[in-house]
């Protein structure tokens, strides 16, 4: 039997142990650059906590099912064993698996389309790396973000799948209506803003992340808080649309910028910190540039503002570090 053969083997039989539950906890941390089976673990028990609380537990289930479909994907495909190992099967289809059921009616047609949707995120990850790694960039989120795009447009002419929790596609109505702005409404607003990368609406799953975060990089949690402040701040400045401030819609793209640029792709400096601040100041622009274009059609951005906003502050390739003269993001652990 060849050595291919082998490692496949050895790749599916790794579904029925311990090591596949580490490698799907690890796609959990993922999506906010964490590779730790805790951390993942805390995320899935803020995503549970969240969606029930919402009256919408099936959001939960949904990134249980896109999780593990993700993550099966690689296994079947026998694809990089270090990635797999590593969580970078499942991060995309775990937000695959929170999208459908929050915009989309249950209906076994929608299932289906979140399988082959969080099973395609893994595929297209590859791809889009690939063509990215001539700009010492990767694909980030945008596997989910781009493979959602293309099923919930879909969904518009086929009936089996509800769009029910979509916007309905219209011109452009801009209007800033009323925020509470006590402090204990404000902090609301912010942990929100944390909880929403996951598409919660939860101040409680906002403090489990935190903690989450906490736990495996104090300055990724530390930069995750103070983009969804700075995010806020800035947002309210600008007058932004109140129903969509005080649901934290202007932070959870904010958030991962402000992680992968703050902890992740540079070095922790006053130098990188100066540029992770100008970079969570324009995700928001970036965010309402991007809820102008795509509200015609109906559409959510998802983490498309944060994929845009960090690509514009990685391409430039500084080195923050002088005394570092070989580092550069692309050295760093790939998301």
């Amino acid at each position: 039997m060849d050595t291919a053969n082998l490692s496949s083997q050895s790749q599916l039989s790794s579904l029925f142990s311990l090591d596949f539950v580490k490698m799907l906890l690890r796609g959990a941390g993922q999506v906010m650059f964490q590779n730790n089976i805790w951390t993942g673990l805390l995320f899935l028990c803020g995503i549970f906590w969240g969606a029930y609380a919402e009256g919408s537990g099936l959001v939960a289930w949904g990134a249980l099912v896109g999780l593990f479909t993700s993550t099966f994907t690689g296994c079947v495909l026998d694809m990089s064993a270090d990635d797999g190992k590593n969580g970078l099967w499942g991060f995309n289809g775990i937000l695959v698996g929170c999208a459908f059921p929050t915009f989309l009616g249950s209906t076994v047609f929608m299932w289906i389309g979140l399988i082959l949707c969080s099973m395609l995120t893994t595929v297209l990850r590859t791809g889009f790396n690939n063509i990215m790694a001539a700009w010492k960039i990767n694909s980030l989120t945008f596997p989910f973000v781009f493979s959602s795009w293309v099923f919930f447009l879909a969904a518009r002419l086929m009936h089996g799948i509800p769009t029910e929790g979509m916007a309905t596609p219209g011109l452009i109505n801009h209007f800033t209506s009323s925020i509470d702005l006590s402090f204990f409404s404000l902090v609301i607003y912010w942990l929100k803003g944390i909880s929403q990368v996951f598409l919660i609406d939860s101040p409680i799953t906002g403090i489990f992340f935190l903690a989450a975060l906490f736990v495996n990089n104090r300055w990724s949690a530390m930069w995750a808080a103070i983009a969804s402040a700075l995010s806020l701040f800035v947002i309210l400045i600008f007058q932004g649309p109140g129903t969509d401030i005080a649901s934290g819609l202007y932070g959870f793209s904010a958030v991962l910028t402000g992680i992968a640029l703050g902890s992740i792709f540079y070095k922790v400096n006053p130098r990188t910190a100066i540029w992770t601040l100008i970079g969570i100041v324009i995700t928001v622009f970036v965010q309402a540039a991007m809820n102008s274009l795509f509200e015609p059609l109906g559409l959510p951005t998802f983490t498309g503002p944060f994929c845009v906003a960090t690509w514009l502050f990685l391409l430039p390739l500084f080195k923050f570090d002088k005394h570092d003269p070989d580092h550069s993001i692309w050295h760093r652990k790939e998301h």
